[in-house]
């Protein structure tokens, strides 16, 4: 039976005026699939970033109610024990892998500094072990490609490398941050079943950030939708992609083409802006965009229970609009 693996309450995160991050909470369970969807500024970086303290700590203000990983508390966790966390029980694979790397290291040295600080290994064990893990994420004759350095690399490869340093701790939880932008669909589909593949073996948490519904469709066991900062509708994949609760989901979805619509359907995006997060939201953020908005809407909506684990921020759930 899956148990809770990440509990997160009441997240905030502030960069001066900007508030970023609204009273988000969710839970991430050992062996689940969670995928956090929403347009670009939603918050969906900014949040996992927050969970394992990559943000400044000069520039950010990070508050919650509860921030849980396994048996540590990460509100309250040193620096000292976050870099003994980060890596080690939780690990993060970024959207730019040749920003993420280091371009004076090889690959096979990258990878082995995981093995030693966060496993104890000597150089030597290490190095051997960095050659059997891009060995076993697909990269080909890995003991030369190991010698290499991130420049050397095509962008699929170097997305490789950084899960295999990403997997090289044996983390329990994996934040995936937009792992397959700009990689044709061909190594996209080779990198999301090589990710999925070692998930089952390791029964790690998955938190997989991406604006790729279709994608989320095929992997997530559950979706969280973030909206300006806040999670406005979560689910089950199947019944959020069957019957989304919240105009904004709703929105998403008929913003891609789908097989499963009508010949003759043609996405729509949709209209408006995101409201900026320098200044008070009143109201339902995403009330000057919607098609349904009404009265009720100038005050903000709660998450209100649609389902078994799952919920929806929008007013119309309650029949308000009668």
């Amino acid at each position: 039976m899956k148990s809770d693996l990440l509990d997160v309450q009441r997240l905030n995160v502030r960069f001066g005026p900007v508030h970023a991050v609204r009273d988000v909470s969710f839970s991430v369970r050992r062996g689940e699939t969670v995928g956090v969807v929403g347009e670009s500024g939603s918050g969906k970086s900014t949040t996992m970033l927050a969970v394992l303290g990559l943000h400044p700590k000069k520039q950010a203000n990070i508050t919650s109610d509860r921030l849980i990983l396994g048996d540590d508390d990460l509100a309250t966790a040193s620096e000292k024990a976050m870099r003994d966390i980060r890596g080690r029980k939780a690990a993060v694979i970024f959207q730019d892998p040749l920003a993420a790397l280091n371009p004076l290291y090889t690959a096979g040295y990258q990878i082995a500094e995981v093995l030693i600080r966060h496993r104890g290994m000597d150089r030597a064990a290490a190095d051997a072990e960095a050659r059997q893990l891009l060995d076993r994420v697909g990269v080909p004759d890995a003991a030369r490609r190991a010698k290499q350095y991130p420049h050397q690399f095509s962008g699929g490869m170097r997305q490789r490398v950084m899960i295999a340093m990403a997997l090289a701790g044996r983390p329990e939880l994996l934040i995936a941050d937009e792992p397959t932008t700009a990689l044709d669909v061909t190594v996209q589909a080779e990198l999301v079943r090589l990710i999925r593949e070692l998930q089952a073996e390791t029964n790690m948490g998955l938190v997989w950030i991406t604006h790729d519904l279709s994608l989320m469709a095929r992997v997530a066991d559950r979706v969280l939708v973030m909206y300006a900062g806040s999670i406005v509708e979560e689910a089950p994949a199947d019944m959020l992609y069957a019957r989304p609760r919240h105009p904004y989901t709703a929105g998403l979805l008929g913003s891609i083409s789908r097989l499963d619509q009508p010949r003759g359907q043609r996405a729509k995006a949709i209209p408006g802006m995101p409201p900026a997060l320098d200044k008070p939201i009143a109201g339902c953020a995403f009330a000057p965009r919607c098609p349904l908005r009404f009265e009720k809407c100038s005050e903000a909506p709660p998450l209100f229970a649609t389902g078994e684990k799952s919920a929806a921020a929008c007013w119309h759930l309650t029949g308000a609009d009668a």
